[in-house]
């Protein structure tokens, strides 16, 4: 899709990047590939095991996958300040996977995550990708509002204990639940989403909704209590699947009422 649909996408970009102050691109030089790995690996507290390798990095850049990293100004010294990687799905798909992405603490507040999000949106619109994909922990209360709420991805599986045990400085031996979202590009509601519309999730007439609540801050309490942290995992793990499984859907999340579900379609309140 490399008609209108790319370039306004493009244009969406340029409009983030610009008032996130950084530039986005995409790395191939060997030097920037381990600047990006040792990034990862500050992000995810393990910088001496870094979360994808430089080598690594540079398989995928080959293979024509998406290898992209925000810079904090336009300088040759900018600073590597964000990095998001993806790979494809099968062909026939058309999806990309976007793997990971991360944005160093010194950024807060200045959006950079949504400008390189909304980069790799218009990078696969442009080779005709309407459908990305990522997982992200359902316990993270603000990753859930990035990916609902600003980018208007929506849920599509709950899968328990994803990745297994991971030692990083993240996930803190907690098991590793994930939610799937899919992110439909060309969609009317992410075109709104990426020009800074925030979508908030609304109880229809009738729906016998209900609403999922998560931890204020699950990174911190896995720190200072574990015992807890993991109950809210149990919590929110047997909600979302008993929902879902029933036929239900998740319809958005609210950053004080957390996910809101819904029922399958024709159950209402009586």
């Amino acid at each position: 899709m490399t008609g209108p649909e790319a370039s306004t996408a493009w244009s969406a970009f340029e409009s983030a990047a610009t008032a996130s102050r950084v530039v986005v691109r995409e790395l191939g030089d060997l030097g920037e590939l381990r600047e990006a790995a040792a990034v990862l690996g500050r992000i995810w507290g393990v910088p001496e095991n870094p979360p994808m390798s430089a080598e690594l990095l540079r398989a995928l850049g080959k293979a024509e996958s998406y290898v992209a990293a925000a810079f904090d100004g336009a300088g040759g010294d900018a600073a590597m300040v964000g990095v998001c990687v993806g790979f494809h799905s099968t062909p026939a798909a058309r999806a990309m996977h976007s793997h990971i992405a991360g944005v160093t603490t010194a950024m807060a507040g200045r959006h950079v995550g949504f400008a390189l999000k909304l980069h790799q949106r218009a990078w696969c619109l442009d080779r005709g990708i309407e459908l990305m994909e990522w997982t992200y922990d359902p316990l993270v209360a603000r990753n859930a509002y990035f990916n609902l709420a600003k980018l208007g991805a929506h849920v599509a599986e709950y899968l328990p204990d994803f990745y297994g045990t991971m030692d990083d400085g993240i996930n803190r031996d907690d098991e590793t639940d994930r939610i799937l979202v899919h992110w439909d590009l060309a969609s009317a509601s992410v075109v709104a989403a990426s020009a800074g519309r925030t979508v908030r999730p609304v109880v229809p007439s009738g729906a016998a909704a209900s609403w999922v609540q998560v931890p204020r801050d699950i990174e911190a309490l896995r720190l200072t209590d574990p015992e807890q942290a993991r109950g809210w995992r149990t919590k929110v793990r047997d909600q979302l699947l008993s929902a879902l499984a029933a036929g239900g859907s998740v319809a958005g999340f609210d950053k004080e009422q957390g996910y809101l579900v819904l029922p399958h379609e024709g159950d209402v309140s009586p």
